[in-house]
């Protein structure tokens, strides 16, 4: 019977031993490694198809964004044709809930997008958007994004200007403000 005992196959592994292994231990943290550069690879290639995105569609609109020269910029190049960066100026024709369309120079006309948080006033008082009258005159500061609106951060209802003063290129004091 001592013949018998010693030779008895060794008792096989178990599904839990292996989860306790070593080599069960390595590979599970080299999957979950590998998977975790893969996530921050996707991550990252997520962003960079954001910010081209974002370039695209804003140099495809810099025209409207800027209001580049209309020649482009290798014919007939004159800084009188650039609108400021960060604003515009021009008379309402027309305002539909939050945005409102003026019409600037040369007869350019722009979306102004109003927010909550947008300042509005008339001369120095605080006003609604809804207040504004079509054909005042409004100056507007804020950022372009990348649909060619302007997204206000402030806005004031002013005078009108004397009529040919607003964008004629006599008064070039005039022509950079508006």
């Amino acid at each position: 019977m001592d013949n018998d005992k010693t030779h008895q196959p060794k008792p096989q592994n178990t599904i839990a031993e292996f989860f306790n292994s070593k080599i069960f231990r390595i590979i599970f943290f080299s999957l979950a490694g590998f998977i975790a550069v893969l996530m921050i690879f996707k991550i990252g290639m997520i962003a960079g198809y954001k910010k081209a995105d974002f370039s695209r569609t804003w140099t495809e609109n810099y025209h409207m964004n800027f209001g580049g020269p209309r020649g482009g910029f290798l014919r007939d190049f004159d800084d009188r044709n650039f609108m400021g960066a960060h604003g515009t100026a021009g008379q309402v024709i027309k305002i539909q809930d939050s945005e409102i369309v003026i019409k600037g120079r040369d007869n350019v006309e722009k979306i102004i997008k109003a927010a909550d948080g947008t300042i509005i006033s008339r001369l120095r008082d605080a006003i609604k958007i809804s207040d504004i009258k079509i054909d005042e005159f409004i100056v507007v500061i804020g950022e372009s994004n990348k649909d060619g609106q302007i997204e206000a951060k402030f806005i004031r209802i002013m005078p009108m200007p004397p009529t040919g003063m607003m964008f004629n290129k006599k008064f070039p004091s005039m022509h950079r403000y508006y």
